[in-house]
């Protein structure tokens, strides 16, 4: 089952742990695929509004949980991908189960670079804006009476004074937070870079070796389709040219060599499948 399985609806979708675990090993790579991939659009949104009036101290802590609930989703569907693949390296193994391990490999790579880019992306943003401060709120002012009209705007100026040098000192200390901040989840985008580049290389390594299973595998499947086809096609016109007393020979002939070049292509195949199991 590949991911593309999943986003055809080739499985229910739950994030409840007890849901997860009765799915089976190629199943549940394949979810977590797609919940990253998932994930990565909301991401991309997110990433989107940096710079914008929604660029909020809100809106970057939720850049901030989904960034790391990706990388959490990655790390736990790199380990799933391994332990799913590590059979693939005895000989025994079914071909099959080869090419479908290969292909969810190939769907996590695919997967993993969309994610490389958005996530580099949102550190330039990052790096480039800050979020919006909260809007200042002045406390509401009263008018006095009349009587007390001189007395009442005096205090409320002392006030307002006051409550501007409180707002002034709040700003300093959201920027300067803000800039801690920023520099923090700089540094905290660069070490997740890292860390997904590790398991990009990690998984380099495993779609190249099970590349060679499906492309070595894939060619011989197109080569035993041409023998077919060249086969069936020489049967009919065999059929049709020779004499009746002939024919039944004639079909025998062809047959024989049918079946004999199926063998050779069998054969070809299973050295190919021990070629790749000793590069490994």
């Amino acid at each position: 089952m590949s991911f593309q399985d999943v986003q055809t609806g080739g499985g229910a979708r739950s994030s409840s742990s007890s849901y997860m675990a009765s799915k089976s090993p190629s199943q549940a790579v394949a979810a977590g695929i797609f919940q990253i991939n998932t994930a990565v659009a909301a991401f991309r949104r997110l990433v989107d509004a940096i710079g914008t009036a929604k660029d909020t101290p809100d809106h970057r802590l939720k850049l901030h949980n989904t960034r790391q609930r990706i990388l959490q989703l990655v790390k736990e569907t790199s380990a799933k991908l391994k332990a799913l693949t590590e059979p693939d390296h005895d000989p025994t193994v079914n071909p099959s189960k080869k090419v479908e391990d290969a292909k969810l490999a190939r769907d996590f790579q695919n997967t993993l670079q969309e994610f490389q880019k958005v996530q580099q992306l949102a550190s330039e943003r990052e790096s480039t804006y800050s979020p919006a401060p909260p809007p200042p709120s002045l406390p509401a002012t009263s008018s006095g009476s009349d009587e007390s009209l001189p007395q009442e705007k005096q205090r409320l100026l002392m006030e307002q004074r006051r409550q501007e040098v409180i707002l002034l000192d709040n700003e300093i200390g959201f920027n300067e937070a803000m800039i801690d901040e920023r520099e923090q989840g700089i540094r905290e985008v660069e070490e997740q870079i890292g860390q997904v580049n590790e398991i990009f290389k990690d998984l380099a390594v495993l779609v190249h070796e099970q590349g060679v299973v499906i492309d070595d595998i894939s060619s011989n499947i197109d080569a035993s389709s041409v023998s077919t086809t060249q086969a069936r096609g020489q049967l009919a016109k065999a059929s049709k040219s020779v004499k009746p007393r002939t024919s039944w020979v004639s079909r025998k002939l062809l047959i024989s060599r049918l079946l004999l070049d199926m063998k050779c292509l069998i054969f070809v195949v299973e050295i190919l499948v021990r070629k790749c199991d000793l590069q490994r």
